[in-house]
């Protein structure tokens, strides 16, 4: 693990591979950088993976944040990725988003659209983003004073890994050949004790910001980069017609469904999404 100074704080990151083409990984809310460490081994030669925490999650700085929320919201985040790119001396890469690291992507390609070529975007948060009403809010409150609570919910991301009966019994219980995939879930798990509040209430609110503002969902035009959208077709999070209109509103875009995964495959079909990851960005020149 490395870190790397942007915008007065400190994100930490990792690397896997090396070669001419240079992949950024951006992840979602109350995650880190390590939801692709069980995939990072699977990517084709040639490409260099960066994966960088948000402020605020996993080995980054967290600072304390703001009552409005302004020091985590969406373009703020957006402005640390593109500092990091810097202070890292990568003037041109790809990119490869999960969840709301989707919404930060968008603010990305808008602000700096020629640094970026194609994206790989995972079940991401549209540019339309989504709306999180107080009671909503109010249950992640609930969610970070109980990690049984926070365990069963962050099982449905990964529902792939968990018997489909215990979660209506609950506790969840992971299906028999979990293996490593079952050790990082719950590292993650564990992950979200440390993140900062900026994460646990100020993601909810920025996401609502966004929606509530339209920009990006009125940009989407704009977004002339490659993208290829994975969607697991067991996810909650996510809905399929938020993602079919990036593909209808965005000139170069398209959705794959993919069955028996559901919003992290990065997690819990980490080969299979190395799979996807090779096949959009293996064999590019940079």
């Amino acid at each position: 693990m490395e870190r790397v100074a942007v915008n007065g704080i400190e994100l930490a990151y990792r690397t896997w591979g090396e070669g001419d083409v240079t992949v950024l990984f951006i992840h979602g809310n109350l995650a880190s950088k390590e939801w692709i460490s069980l995939a990072a081994p699977h990517f084709p030669r040639g490409i260099r993976t960066i994966a960088i925490d948000w402020r605020g999650c996993g080995d980054s700085d967290k600072p304390t944040p703001l009552p409005d929320f302004a020091n985590y919201a969406v373009a703020q985040h957006a402005r640390d990725m593109l500092a990091a790119l810097d202070a890292l001396n990568v003037s041109f890469c790809h990119l490869a988003t999960h969840s709301a690291g989707g919404l930060i992507s968008t603010r990305m390609l808008l602000e700096q659209p020629q640094r970026f070529g194609r994206v790989f975007s995972l079940s991401p948060v549209a540019p339309q983003s989504i709306l999180f009403p107080p009671e909503k809010v109010a249950f992640f409150g609930e969610m970070k004073k109980s990690k049984p609570l926070t365990r069963q919910i962050m099982a449905a991301t990964c529902m792939s890994l968990f018997e489909p009966d215990s979660f209506a019994k609950g506790p969840v219980r992971f299906v028999a050949d979990v293996g490593a995939r079952g050790a990082l879930f719950d590292t993650i798990v564990e992950q979200t004790f440390a993140v900062s509040d900026g994460i646990w209430f100020g993601t909810p609110d920025t996401l609502t910001k966004e929606a509530q503002s339209g920009e990006l969902k009125g940009r989407m035009k704009e977004i002339i980069h490659p993208h290829l959208v994975a969607w697991g077709m067991l996810d909650a999070v996510i809905r399929e017609q938020d993602l079919q209109v990036m593909t209808e509103e965005m000139p170069d875009c398209r959705l794959v469904a993919v069955p028996g995964v559901s919003h992290s495959m990065n997690v819990e079909a980490p080969e299979l999404y190395a799979g996807y990851f090779g096949a959009w960005f293996g064999g590019l020149a940079c």
